[in-house]
């Protein structure tokens, strides 16, 4: 697939790296805490457990050790603005890889606990000294290992959501990796729905035109929608709906074209 010709906004790797390792250990230290029965109980994602939930989160961050220390890619094939629209044809085999792994992995809470601390370990060992631009392979095509990240803490930031909303936890979001989320997932909005007529606002991190018509130039858009970042985050990957989250209070839309129903989910 073409890297996206679409400008796209740029992040500043070293905090990426940050806040990637920041919200991992957030979940690290919740996911100790937990019982067999907190494990068991059943998470938004389809039918799987908390336990499954916890193994995948695990497998995206070992991802970028194997993808670090596997020969590199001879080419850039996959653009970070892409990477969203092209997640849905790997559900299946993403599915089938966690399930898999839990099973024979993590079938107790002292699994769960040696694997995060490898995990985080291997991480942090990989990582340094590596550039930046090093290209990467991933199951989506070659990227460079400062984009590949930003997609890891996109992750860690819906999969920190899921598990609170699974175990009733307030497991904290780091603010740089919640900020990364939203403007990412911001930004996948206006290369799915490109145009000028509606303005998307997520304070405090992002603020995009999207939807083709008339272009506001100045003073108060006709259009607007704003939201919270979770919220916006929920929205972009289908675990709430705009009907909900208007009736929640979560979500302001105003205008005639401030219903961005029809582009949603971005992924899931």
């Amino acid at each position: 697939m073409p890297p996206s010709r679409k400008r796209t906004r740029s992040y500043d790797p070293a905090k990426t790296r940050a806040a990637v390792s920041a919200q991992f250990e957030h979940v690290r230290t919740a996911a100790l805490t937990l019982t067999a029965g907190q494990l068991a109980l059943p998470t938004r994602l389809g039918t799987w457990t908390v336990r499954e939930l916890l193994a995948h989160i695990a497998l995206g961050m070992r991802s970028v050790t194997r993808a670090v220390t596997a020969p590199e890619p001879t080419r850039r094939d996959l653009a970070l603005a892409d990477w969203p629209a092209a997640t849905g044809g790997f559900a299946d085999r993403v599915d089938e890889g966690t399930r898999a792994f839990t099973e024979t992995s993590v079938r107790d809470g002292e699994d769960l606990a040696r694997l995060y601390a490898d995990t985080a370990a291997e991480f942090a060992e990989t990582l340094a000294g590596t550039a930046d631009e090093r290209l990467v392979a991933t199951r989506l095509g070659g990227m460079t290992l400062a984009d590949f990240l930003v997609t890891r803490a996109l992750e860690l930031t819906v999969h920190t959501d899921d598990l609170n909303a699974a175990t009733g936890l307030a497991v904290p979001h780091d603010r740089q990796a919640l900020a990364t989320c939203t403007r990412f997932l911001a930004d996948a909005l206006a290369l799915k729905a490109p145009g000028g007529s509606v303005e998307v606002r997520v304070p405090p991190y992002a603020v995009v035109q999207c939807v083709e018509g008339p272009r506001h130039t100045r003073g108060t858009p006709p259009n607007v929608v704003e939201t919270d970042p979770l919220t916006w985050t929920r929205l972009a990957t289908g675990r709430t709906t705009w009907t909900t989250a208007r009736e929640s209070a979560r979500l302001r839309a105003s205008g005639d074209r401030a219903d961005l129903s029809p582009w949603l989910p971005l992924m899931t």
